[in-house]
């Protein structure tokens, strides 16, 4: 990707039932003039008149509606289609929940600017909100995920403020078949990397807001992490040998 393409970047937003904290999170995207691609993951009907009328009443904000609710992955992939249709050249991505730290977006744009065709992903730096049971069950994805690049390139994989080239994001979802719900950022991640695009991350600090909303449901979403390893892995092992070709000449160079 060239670094004449123009650089047209929107925020995307995932959405399901985070009526609370949304007005303040959209409202400190638009403070700083970037676009929104806004995606009601078929939230209830409360959150839903929320998210319609802040898109009535905010300039530049593009609401996708989704009927039924797929997950965070199935709405990003839905937001990415939307971007390419308006013609935005990258997507950053930021929870709707105010976990993500909205001062960071401008340095997380300048990059992404100067690296039109680089994923910028965030490293979180957390405070002491964070459950401890989410903080330490990130260490066993981050090896699967040293494992399954043979690399330790990518330093935290579950961050979900990032920064997509919209172009090569829906190739590669167009290509790569990949998880739906919370298993959507790491695998996302493996694949850009199995295809030695450049990744670059930046620390940022991420917060769990006091009486905050998740969705992360353990029975399910650890089920669904766990088939995402067994399936990168087996993914791997067929790829092993051009992983190979690759990490020797990065090693040369």
């Amino acid at each position: 990707m060239s670094g004449s393409i123009l650089f047209n970047p929107c925020a995307l937003v995932p959405v399901f039932n985070h009526e609370q904290v949304l007005p303040r999170t959209l409202a400190s995207i638009r403070r700083l003039g970037l676009p929104v691609v806004l995606v009601d993951d078929g939230s209830n009907e409360a959150c839903k008149a929320v998210i319609r009328q802040l898109a009535s009443e905010m300039d530049q904000v593009h609401l996708i509606e989704r009927s039924d609710n797929g997950g965070k992955g199935a709405a990003l992939k839905t937001g990415m289609q939307a971007a390419a249709r308006l013609g935005f050249s990258h997507a950053l991505q930021i929870d709707a929940d105010g976990q993500h730290n909205t001062d960071d977006i401008p340095a997380f744009l300048r990059l992404a600017e100067t690296r039109p065709g680089c994923l910028i992903a965030g490293m979180p730096d957390y405070d002491d909100s964070v459950p401890k049971g989410r903080l330490y069950g990130r260490y066993l994805t981050h090896v699967w995920v040293w494992i399954n690049t043979l690399s330790l390139v990518i330093k935290d994989s579950m961050c979900g403020f990032r920064v997509y080239p919209v172009q090569r994001s829906c190739q590669l979802l167009a290509e790569e078949p990949m998880g739906n719900r919370m298993d959507f950022d790491s695998e996302f991640m493996v694949r850009w990397r199995w295809r030695h695009w450049p990744i670059q991350q930046l620390s940022t600090r991420v917060i769990y807001p006091e009486n905050g909303v998740s969705h992360f449901l353990a029975w399910r979403d650890n089920k669904l992490i766990s088939w995402m390893h067994t399936r990168l892995f087996f993914g791997m092992l067929w790829r092993l040998p051009r992983l190979l070709l690759q990490k020797f000449r990065a090693e040369v160079e």
